[in-house]
């Protein structure tokens, strides 16, 4: 089938190529000179605009045209020798201006635009500046020279880059923290000081393991900070974003490194962009005016520099995941807007410390740094001596021993085991302030990026919870913050005409409760409309237009793949692209989000999750003669019902009156293929849950009570069934499946047909 034959393309169509082209304008946002991240996703969002010219007849002649430069672009790019440059990226954007372009005029029924004729030959094998100057214009690269990349030994030298990998993360993100302090305060001695002994202390790691470049850098901004502290100098906005450049560029090779030591990335040489950043540093020392920031292009070859082995290199902490990167802020932009006022904490103020000084208190406390694999097995091995121990406790045969000194010693057997379990589970918890420092350095970037001026406020920074969790929540937490910025708060001018400060408030915090752990994204912007929200769900198709949704659900409609009310797509979002994204991840992580807004007033997203993916809190229930555990996060209420509640609706089949609402019921058994012993409704109990702005009332035969239990998978006998979360083995040796919120509310409301897992009823 001819693509470009046919009826033209339905609105529909147009939707779906509006919305891949603001993922690759999002992705591009991201993209870091001289590296490769977003190629891989830009590459695939790529594909998806061919499939869809394939798949559906009548596409615009333009645009499919453009397609097929953007894919040969992307090979060239691909099959290059070198990794993105400036001049690449820019180009990707002018593309993407363009067939923004192109769409908008065949929505209003207009013509679209020519692709520029110089396209066609614009080759980007090379991806050079220089090989891209007839496309996008001169580039202005002074003193721009080859760099030599730098080869590692990590066959001989891998305790030690270990080493210096985990100090340097450290010192890069107490570097960050303080240069955001200083935009508030520029003669905070102290923070000043600490971001000077921090480049001290990583010059000499650098120096240690011959990485000359790094060395130099990180000389050339202790230089810098060393003017400021005896006062030839004073902060302002061009030193600010000096040292941020600096702390990239030093950012970007230690992530390297860390890649390389966990095998996420080859061994291959590191090519290190640090001369325009020197040039940079060495005119803000001498107070000249910024020099451009162009990216030098690295040479082919690479020259191995061997670092030196040191037989006593202490193990360090196990390289962290790879994070987004803030977009850097151009000095140009950075110029035009009013300073900006970002991390403000909630309580007094202090210097962050560096590593530098946490190292001292880590030789004076005593604490050890250990290989989380080592940490993980040590957990699993406490979670196995639990169930053992509880497994020895309730069995009959020793019950049956009538023994004070046996009575005695199992007590203190349990004591000291939950004691045990305790601590173990401790070892796994991070302060939060990792996470939020992250979100810092954004916000600021991005106000710079929309000239917004922006105040964020960190709160409960020391809250602890699963590293893992840390980890893992790191992205969600970044585009729900970037959906604040583009779309919650207005700017400066829309603020005080409609009586608000000029500055726009995020609020950012974590605090322990309900068990868990609560991390709220509030901000004072513009807030969510309901009934734009309705109006575009009906519209779409998506809720009936009789139907009736409660404030929370109507909410819950942002998390639908591609839904938005906005009509303006800008780079950083759009259409509600990755909302549905970040849902998944809070999901997988066994968490939930609960929206507040108010039109004018702000929004305030609640996330609730568990402190540790290890071990959950659930009721323990009783359906048959087999047991089941509902995390506890996902209850609302438990209650025994009456018949009179009960009644039958059309196409929504038997729903309970809980609080004056109808709620679907939903019988388990029926799903489970378990047989329930209730003769009647009130010979059970109902589990009201939530998941997703949706409940449902679970009808099971007995509530026997809530517990802790250690998450064990369930192998493959179970992995087709979507139900099931996990299972757990109860004090009494009996296995009880965990059962997965978010699926059950998903489920038809027809209590008819059912799913059948393997029994529960066995013994471990």
């Amino acid at each position: 089938m001819n693509p470009l034959s046919g009826e033209p393309w339905t609105p529909e169509n147009l939707e779906v190529a509006a919305t891949l082209i603001s993922q690759l304008a999002e992705e591009l946002a991201f993209v870091v000179p001289d590296q490769d991240s977003g190629l891989l996703a830009i590459n695939a969002l790529c594909m998806d605009l061919e499939q869809l010219i394939e798949a559906e007849a009548g596409a615009p002649v333009a645009l499919a045209s453009g397609v097929v430069v953007l894919r040969r672009w992307i090979d060239e790019i691909l099959n290059g020798p070198v990794r993105f440059v400036r001049a690449s990226i820019d180009l990707l954007g002018e593309w993407h201006h363009w067939a923004s372009s192109v769409l908008v005029a065949i929505e209003q029924g207009e013509p679209p635009g020519e692709m520029p004729s110089e396209w066609d030959s614009t080759d980007l094998s090379g991806n050079s500046d220089k090989a891209l100057a007839a496309a996008t214009g001169p580039t202005a690269a002074p003193d721009a020279e080859p760099i030599v990349p730098i080869l590692l030994n990590l066959a001989q030298d891998q305790e030690l880059l270990r080493e210096f990998y985990g100090e340097s993360m450290e010192l890069l993100q107490d570097i960050e923290r303080g240069v955001l302090v200083l935009e508030e305060n520029p003669d905070d001695k102290g923070t000043i000081n600490s971001i000077f002994r921090a480049f001290h202390t990583f010059k000499g790691s650098a120096g240690f393991l011959h990485l000359a470049a790094l060395g130099e850098l990180a000389h050339e901004l202790e230089t810098l900070l060393d003017a400021v502290r005896r006062a030839d100098l004073r902060i302002n906005r061009e030193i600010i974003e000096s040292i941020l450049a600096g702390a990239d560029a030093l950012n970007q090779f230690t992530t390297e490194i860390g890649g390389q030591l966990d095998g996420r990335k080859t061994a291959d040489p590191i090519a290190v962009p640090t001369r325009q950043v020197l040039l940079r540093v060495r005119a803000a020392l001498r107070g000249d005016a910024p020099v451009p920031a162009a990216p030098a292009v690295p040479a082919p070859q690479a020259t191995a520099i061997e670092t030196p082995a040191v037989a006593a290199a202490n193990p360090a902490l196990s390289p962290q995941a790879d994070e987004p990167a803030a977009p850097p802020a151009s000095a140009a932009a950075a110029a035009s807007i009013a300073p900006l006022v970002v991390a403000e904490r909630a309580g007094a103020a202090e210097p962050p410390k560096t590593s530098r000084d946490a190292g001292h208190a880590v030789t004076g406390g005593g604490f050890v740094k250990l290989d989380t694999e080592k940490l993980d097995a040590l957990v699993n091995l406490v979670g196995e001596l639990v169930i053992a121990q509880s497994m020895v406790v309730q069995n009959p045969d020793v019950q049956g021993i009538n023994s004070l000194q046996l009575s005695r010693s199992l007590r203190q057997l349990s004591r000291v085991t939950s004691e045990l379990q305790r601590n173990a589970m401790s070892l796994r918890m991070v302060p939060i302030r990792s996470m939020f420092q992250k979100m810092s350095r954004l916000v600021r970037d991005l106000g710079v990026l929309q000239g917004k001026q922006i105040q964020l406020v960190l709160e409960g920074e020391e809250t602890e919870l699963d590293r893992n969790i840390v980890e893992k929540m790191s992205d969600p937490l970044i585009h729900m913050i970037r959906n604040a910025v583009d779309h919650g708060l207005e700017h400066a001018a829309d603020r005080t005409a409609g009586g608000k400060p000029a500055t726009g408030t995020i609020r950012l915090s974590a605090a322990h409760q309900r068990g868990g752990i609560v991390i709220r994204i509030q901000d004072d912007g513009r807030g969510l409309d309901a009934g734009r929200i309705l109006a575009k769900a009906i519209d779409r198709g998506l809720v009936a237009a009789h139907a009736e949704l409660t404030q929370a659900e109507i909410f819950a409609l942002i998390f639908l793949p591609g839904f938005s009310t906005v009509e303006t797509v800008t780079e950083l979002s759009g259409r509600g692209v990755g909302m549905d994204l970040v849902l998944d991840h809070i999901q997988t992580l066994r968490g939930k989000v609960e929206i507040e807004s108010e039109p004018g007033a702000g929004t305030t997203f609640t996330i609730l999750l568990p402190l540790t993916l290890a071990i959950i809190d659930g009721l323990l229930v009783r359906i048959g003669d087999d047991r089941y555990i509902i995390p506890t996060l996902a209850v609302c209420e438990s209650f025994r019902p009456r018949a009179g509640m009960i009644s039958t609706v059309h196409e929504r089949g038997e729903m309970i009156t809980v609080r004056g609402r109808q709620t679907p019921l939903l019988r388990l058994g029926n799903f489970l293929g378990v047989k329930s012993s209730a003769a009647t409704i009130e010979d059970g109990i109902i589990v009201v849950v939530e998941s997703g702005g949706a409940s449902r009332a679970l009808f099971v035969d007995q509530l026997i009570g809530k517990q802790e239990v250690v998450i064990k998978s369930l192998g493959r006998a179970f992995e087709n069934q979507n139900l099931v979360a996990g299972g757990a083995v109860l004090g009494d040796g009996w296995v009880g499946l965990i059962l997965d919120v978010d699926t059950l509310v998903k489920l038809p409301l027809d209590n008819r047909a059912g799913l059948a897992p393997p029994s529960t009823g066995t013994h471990a």
